[in-house]
């Protein structure tokens, strides 16, 4: 029987006693359930209850072959009694000859310890489900008593390249690839200390994605950093293929228009990123890092002006704040003038602009709209189309463009100008999320211009600001450093200080290791 009732009468009669009848009632319970369970058990078909023994001592390799029968790259390979199990098409054959196969020929021995193999990363499996992790990530199975896992994953990403997408004449030349433990030495080679913490999470049932959370334990506020995993923990999704994808689950694909996580290509920005207190997230196969919290102040400047001399940097900055405002506003702005506040534009110039619309059959604001849509296809064929030509396509494009619908009455050369020069500022910013918001905003002033003048281009920049301030990243006000104002981080981004003077860390961004620089 699976129980003794006897010995069960007597344990409830101990605690029970005062009670005959709740003992007589239990005791009939526990014989009815002795019952069902020698029933349920001992009338199992026998063949099914072989079937169950046979799969329980099935040798390792046969269950992997039953698991992964429909993959023509699994190899099992026996040496000396001893199953070598990999994946051919994520291992390294020269790995598994030198650190595998010239041990196991060399040594007899009866029985497997990790110490007979050589190799730089070795772990014991004790399940199937281990196995399977194991042999998708790379490693080699190597079953005999007991079975081990050694890391053999072959070069199946780039090597260190400069960077692409964020470009600059000073300051370090390498970028980030599609392999996590490259990316995270990368930055490890920039911070040499045991104080950055790395916590590896996995992501997506199905990629099952590896993912890193970087940050410094004695500079980094733990209330974010937890606030980040927790989120990272409530993701449910089959598959998570690049940063991008993670970064749209975890600050909100819909909720604003403007970025407020910032990826970027280069090591030493997230090392720098990590000294401010900031949180850097890498993941297998993506070559971008994700910042956490970033600012909108953090897209108009980057990083790279810390190499330079402040005085040279802080003309560059006031630029790339007017380039904001033109490649916003211009349009706009043009149109007010020329459909309303006429009397604000100069006599001479005002018959300028009307000789120059006199042959032209639309109207101000579907001329600038026909312009914009224009330059912003264009602008598209740029970047989907390969390097080597894909520039040199959109100026010819440009500049044929302009100049038949110039020469057919369908634009006006000022308007031609105020195009070019709305996109030439806009090229100063490099990422692209930013690029699209900017393009939001400009046609959002544009029809409420067409509509109201100089007061719609005063709404659209009220609106404008009012939803930068609503913004937050990971609970950190948007607009930071202007509101709240925090002279600190001010001097970071939008002005720069000497860097001897750089000596304090924002408090937004840390609560206890405020001093990064001492007295000289």
């Amino acid at each position: 029987m699976g129980l003794n009732s006897g010995f069960t009468a007597v344990l409830i009669f101990n605690l029970f006693s005062k009670d005959v009848l709740i003992i007589h009632k239990i005791h009939m319970y526990v014989n009815i359930f002795d019952n069902i369970i020698f029933f349920f058990f001992h009338g199992l078909n026998s063949k099914f209850l072989f079937i169950l023994k046979m799969v329980n001592y099935m040798k390792l390799s046969a269950k992997l072959k039953l698991k992964f029968q429909n993959s023509s790259d699994l190899i099992v390979k026996t040496i000396n009694n001893t199953d070598i199990i990999f994946l051919e098409s994520l291992c390294s054959s020269d790995k598994i000859n030198e650190y595998i196969l010239k041990t196991l020929t060399l040594n007899r021995e009866k029985k497997l310890n990790a110490s007979l193999i050589a190799g730089p990363n070795i772990k014991e499996v004790i399940n199937i489900e281990d196995a399977t992790t194991y042999l998708l990530n790379g490693f080699t199975l190597v079953s005999k008593d007991k079975t081990y896992a050694v890391e053999t994953k072959g070069n199946l990403v780039r090597s260190v390249q400069s960077p692409t997408a964020e470009p600059d004449i000073n300051g370090p030349k390498d970028s980030f690839n599609e392999s996590i433990q490259t990316n995270l030495g990368l930055i490890k080679r920039r911070i040499k200390s045991t104080d950055l913490i790395n916590d590896d999470l996995t992501v997506g049932k199905i990629t099952k994605t590896k993912v890193s959370i970087l940050y410094l334990e004695s500079i980094a506020e733990k209330q974010i950093v937890n606030q980040v995993k927790d989120k990272l923990n409530t993701i449910n999704i089959d598959g998570i293929l690049d940063m991008g994808n993670l970064k749209q689950l975890l600050c909100g694909e819909n909720r604003s228009i403007f970025p407020t996580a910032q990826l970027t290509e280069r090591p030493d920005r997230a090392a720098s990123s990590l000294l401010e207190g900031k949180i850097v997230l890498i993941c297998d196969a993506s070559a971008f890092a994700l910042i956490i919290p970033s600012f909108f102040a953090d897209f108009i400047n980057p990083n790279v002006d810390s190499y330079a001399k402040n005085i040279n940097v802080n003309f560059i900055k006031v630029l790339r704040f007017l380039c904001l405002l033109i490649s916003i506003f211009l349009p706009a702005f043009y149109l007010a003038l020329i459909n309303f506040n006429q009397s604000s534009i100069p006599l001479s110039l005002l018959v300028s602009f009307a000789i120059q619309r006199d042959s032209v059959p639309f109207p101000a604001f579907a001329e600038c709209i026909f312009v914009l849509i224009v330059c912003a296809i264009l602008r598209e064929s740029d970047a989907r189309f390969p390097n080597s030509y894909g520039s040199s396509i959109s100026i010819v494009g440009a500049l044929v463009l302009g100049e038949a619908a110039v020469s057919a009455g369908i634009v006006s050369t000022i308007m031609i100008i105020m195009i070019a020069i709305t996109y030439i500022t806009s090229m100063v910013f490099t990422d692209l999320e930013l690029i699209n918001a900017i393009r939001h905003i400009r046609f959002l002033a544009l029809i409420l211009t067409c509509f109201l003048g100089l007061y719609g281009l005063y709404m659209a920049l009220f609106i404008f600001l009012i939803h930068l301030s609503g913004l937050t990243s990971v609970n950190k006000p948007y607009t930071y450093p202007l509101a709240p104002f925090d002279p600190i981080y001010f001097y970071k981004t939008l002005f720069r200080k000497p860097l001897k003077d750089d000596k304090k860390r924002s408090k937004l961004l840390t609560d206890k290791n405020y001093t990064k620089q001492g007295e000289l």
